[in-house]
């Protein structure tokens, strides 16, 4: 059975005739650089870095293992650059995806407390693929022909992205790659459909001030890509002593999750967040990890920064 998972899983991210998935995060709002480059701090003289680790549906033979990295430093008052890594894997190196990318936001104040970034993102997907991982029932090597060739290439990406902000709310709006190529493509009579499609990713967020010490955090996030159904993440975070913070969240159709992060020092964060899948997977799989880290690195020492809330 977890065989058959493990086609399954590969199947569905990445040969049938739908779109194949970009990799999904639990910490979305603080991950968001990834997908919206337009994404901003607005913290002069600092720079941020971000780093991810999700290994999803734990026990299934070939589950995804996705790893992620972003550092930005504002420019200017009104330049922000940042740089982004994804390595995704499915199976046991029977596909490695890599993802560099390069982004430029160019921020805009609206009014005295809102303001509007505007963002490029340019890079580039490497793509590999070892089919001859793939093992049937019986145990014995992949015969099917449809899996005779391994892939790799290179494909551009080009991606937007918007992000309207102040201190205690933010809504953003983003295509990290609107650029569509094909990965497979029929041969010798054999039908086979993998590629990448244009994912659009909506996100929001916002900070109310219960108390000097406490402040909740709703937050949600939708995303849809051709071919698939929508996602639509809920999430609610509380935030103590602006260090301490717990959360759950809702993956519509998928599933449910604890969140939790830490502010080891006023720079450094770390959080975690375990879901637990409501699908039928649930029944092979014990749930989904993931963790991160966070770390701004003040240029020029002694700048008053206000708490990172989102």
């Amino acid at each position: 059975m977890k065989i058959k998972l493990l086609i399954l899983i590969t199947s569905t991210f990445y040969l049938q005739s739908f779109a194949q998935q970009d990799p999904e995060f639990t910490h979305y709002m603080y991950n968001q650089k990834i997908i919206n480059p337009g994404y901003v701090n607005d913290t002069p003289e600092t720079l941020h870095f971000g780093g991810f680790y999700r290994k999803q549906w734990v026990d299934i033979i070939g589950n995804p293992t996705t790893y992620s990295f972003f550092s930005h430093l504002p420019l200017s008052s009104k330049l922000e650059a940042g740089i982004s890594f994804i390595n995704d894997e499915i199976g046991e190196d029977a596909l490695k995806e890599n993802n560099v990318t390069a982004d430029l936001a160019y921020i805009l104040k609206v009014s005295e407390k809102i303001k509007i970034s505007l963002g490029l993102k340019a890079g580039a997907t490497f793509l590999n693929t070892d089919f001859s991982r793939f093992r049937l029932e019986s145990g014995g090597p992949n015969t099917d022909p449809a899996f005779s060739q391994n892939i790799n290439q290179t494909y551009p990406i080009l991606g937007t992205g918007a992000f309207l902000f102040t201190n205690n709310y933010y809504i953003g709006l983003s295509t990290p790659n609107f650029l569509q190529s094909k990965h497979l493509n029929d041969a010798n009579g054999i039908q086979k459909t993998g590629g990448e499609e244009l994912h659009l990713y909506l996100t929001g967020g916002y900070v109310f001030k219960i108390s000097q010490s406490l402040k909740v955090k709703p937050s949600f996030l939708l995303r849809t890509v051709k071919g698939s159904s929508s996602m639509v993440d809920l999430s609610t975070n509380v935030l103590y002593l602006n260090r301490f913070e717990v959360g759950v969240s809702y993956r519509y159709d998928d599933s449910i999750s604890a969140l939790m992060s830490i502010g080891i020092t006023p720079t450094l964060k770390f959080g975690y967040a375990y879901d637990y899948t409501t699908t039928d997977l649930a029944n092979f799989t014990s749930g989904t990890h993931e963790i991160f880290l966070l770390y701004n690195l003040d240029l020029f020492k002694g700048y008053n920064k206000s708490p990172r809330f989102f």
